[in-house]
């Protein structure tokens, strides 16, 4: 019973947020023209590489999703350098997992996860773009695909939405809520601390753990939070949402494949570095209190504390059921 207790906390705290960040998600998606991306990132320079990863900071696309996208943008000219800064963004956050980060780690994660996404993003890119000057890039013409589906815009947002996103992330959200959910209930309280293990140490233990271990960017929320309120470092949980979606043996093979294997040292050198410098910056140089979490949620909502019994308001039940729902629809299909 409280093994299902905490997993509807969990499940009912974050499923508003992600229900938002799905209809974001999707404006995004039908109104942006399919063009613009290729349109602006064939150059090997830092305009390129910055462009990309803004781009791909809100896409809700997981680190496998991501790549028949970033393949389709460097087939229609999109500079190597763009595409590895896009890579690199895009599966580590999204707007759906940002929202969902501020629901269940607060603010202060919600504001400094996206910047050491963009900041890894541009690092790899640059670099890659600095070594790729002297290739040609021939881009290629393209129609306005939009025009044609201009009057089902509506039907499309909602479809890609609730439909092809749930069923994008859905497995992943699930299983990290599980994960989430056994670390809670089976690891003992202030677990990490008691390890006394220095912040380094610890970084490079999740470290081992989050590159080959596969988890989307909403999906490794839950874990996260679990892990902190066992005592885990705030800087060691952002390696574990750097890391953790940033990197997947798919998305290596790709990169490693389509782009080289230079290119595959710089992609991977700059995600694991990047998050731990921004791991380390967290632990060392911003306030411990800004990341404390002591409940299934953090900035003082109506979650349950953990051993508690299930209290949600009728906004988070009413949408963890539609989400539910909605994860049922996608696993179907």
């Amino acid at each position: 019973i409280r093994n299902m207790t905490t997993f509807l906390n969990m499940l009912f705290q974050m499923a508003p947020y992600l229900l938002l960040g799905f209809m974001m998600a999707g404006v995004l998606h039908v109104f942006v023209p399919t063009n613009f991306f290729e349109k602006h990132l064939s150059k090997e320079n830092f305009k390129s590489v910055l462009l990309a990863g803004l781009i791909g900071i809100p896409l809700p696309l997981c680190s496998c999703g991501v790549i028949p996208t970033a393949i389709s943008l460097r087939k229609d000219g999109a500079s190597r350098g763009a595409t590895v800064a896009f890579m690199i963004s895009t599966p580590q956050i999204g707007v759906d997992s940002i929202i969902a980060t501020y629901s269940m780690m607060g603010l202060p994660f919600a504001i400094v996860r996206p910047i050491v996404a963009l900041l890894t993003s541009i690092a790899g890119g640059s670099v890659t773009a600095w070594f790729s000057k002297d290739e040609i890039i021939v881009q290629q013409n393209h129609t306005q695909e939009n025009e044609v589906n201009s009057r089902n815009k509506f039907v499309e947002l909602l479809k890609y939405s609730f439909v092809d996103l749930v069923q994008n992330i859905g497995k992943w959200l699930v299983i990290g809520l599980i994960i989430g959910t056994l670390i809670t209930v089976l690891i003992p309280d202030s677990f990490f601390t008691d390890l006394n293990l220095p912040s380094i140490v610890t970084m490079l233990i999740v470290l081992a753990v989050a590159v080959p271990m596969y988890v989307c960017s909403t999906g490794s929320i839950p874990i996260a939070a679990a892990l902190i309120m066992k005592g885990l470092s705030p800087g060691a949980a952002l390696v574990l949402l750097i890391a953790g979606p940033g990197v997947s043996v798919a998305s290596l093979l790709v990169v490693g494949k389509s782009l080289g294997r230079k290119q595959l040292m710089f992609y991977l050198f700059s995600i694991i570095l990047g998050s731990i410098i921004g791991g380390l910056f967290v632990d060392y140089f911003l306030p411990r209190e800004w990341f404390t979490i002591t409940s299934l949620c953090e900035s003082g909502g109506h979650c349950a504390m953990e051993g508690s019994g299930l209290t949600a308001s009728w906004i988070e039940i009413i949408s963890g059921i539609i989400l539910v729902l909605l994860l049922i629809n996608a696993f179907m299909l």
